[in-house]
């Protein structure tokens, strides 16, 4: 056996913060596809609510895959799995479907059958709310992610994880990953007062970092008073198109649009780092905001490794 199937063999499970725009979490997929996944891998099981970016992370996973739920619309039709015998030899080698979608035309234990016989037949099947159909399918996915604040990477086994375990981890964190996308274009947004505009994202748990090649000069307690304001205003905060929200009725580019709350008034207990930091290794200085996290809190414990459980 080759180092790379014994790696893949003892692996439990993986845990990474969730990018937010769309780029970063399609590189992350990317990356997850290389460090991963297994040649032998048939049934991928992903798990996270609607607009968590499972079907960015797949295509970040499996370039050129044609997914059968597509954000704009276009839905496939018939759905290929459900005509395994019809495409003959020229049959596909992966199949994606969305159960919350495809639960809508088609019975579940249908939609469970045409999975087994995909992966009997050495078909590689991508499955977006994995937990709804698990039940009915009589075994547990090769690989299984889960997306909520962060990204839970875990190869089940007999002993688990169990797609419920999964849901109840990301399911929970999921409102700190919108309140901090929000909170992170709040900031952004307010930076154009400043005329601040070039900087790097990257996160950190319960919040976000802007990064800058020089040091802004910028007040960050008056920044934070400005967002501040805004988050008191409650506004309401929508899609408008892949690059772009409102905020209120100003339009801001975001290459996350679907990962925010509802209205700026739900973000809690927002806090701007009061001073610039400057990385060491790469010489950047960050820009660190938080939310929902105690008032007392040390930058060193940010990223403190809580395991599933």
């Amino acid at each position: 056996m080759s180092y790379s199937a014994r790696m893949q063999k003892n692996h439990l499970y993986s845990v990474l913060l969730s990018p937010r725009g769309m780029p970063r979490l399609a590189d992350q997929g990317m990356q997850i596809a290389q460090q991963y996944l297994s040649p032998f891998d048939l049934l991928i099981g992903l798990v996270g609510d609607s607009g968590s970016g499972k079907s960015i992370l797949i295509k970040g996973m499996f370039p050129g895959l044609e997914l059968t739920n597509d954000d704009e619309g276009v839905n496939v039709r018939p759905l290929p799995i459900m005509d395994l015998d019809d495409t003959g030899f020229f049959s596909p080698h992966t199949y994606h479907l969305d159960i919350r979608f495809e639960s809508a035309f088609y019975q579940m234990h249908e939609l469970a059958s045409a999975i087994n016989e995909a992966v009997d037949r050495k078909k590689r099947v991508i499955v977006e709310h994995f937990d709804l159909i698990y039940p009915y399918l009589g075994r547990n996915a090769h690989l299984m992610l889960g997306l909520g604040e962060e990204i839970i990477v875990t190869r089940p086994n007999i002993f688990g994880p169990e797609p419920d375990h999964v849901k109840k981890i990301v399911y929970k964190s999921i409102p700190y990953r919108r309140m901090t996308h929000t909170a992170e274009d709040l900031v952004a947004y307010s930076l154009s007062d400043y005329r601040v505009y070039r900087y790097e994202h990257a996160e950190v748990r319960h919040g976000f970092i802007l990064s800058f090649d020089e040091k802004p000069e910028i007040d960050l307690r008056e920044l934070e008073e400005k967002v501040k304001d805004l988050i008191a205003e409650d506004l309401p905060v929508s899609y408008v198109d892949d690059t772009h929200i409102l905020i209120g009725d100003q339009r801001h580019f975001c290459t996350g649009p679907r990962m925010h709350v509802e209205s700026t008034g739900e973000i809690e207990n927002f806090k701007l780092y009061h001073e610039f930091i400057r990385d060491s290794i790469t010489g950047r200085y960050m820009m660190v905001g938080l939310v929902a996290v105690d008032h007392e809190f040390k930058l060193s414990e940010l990223n403190q490794l809580t395991l599933p459980g």
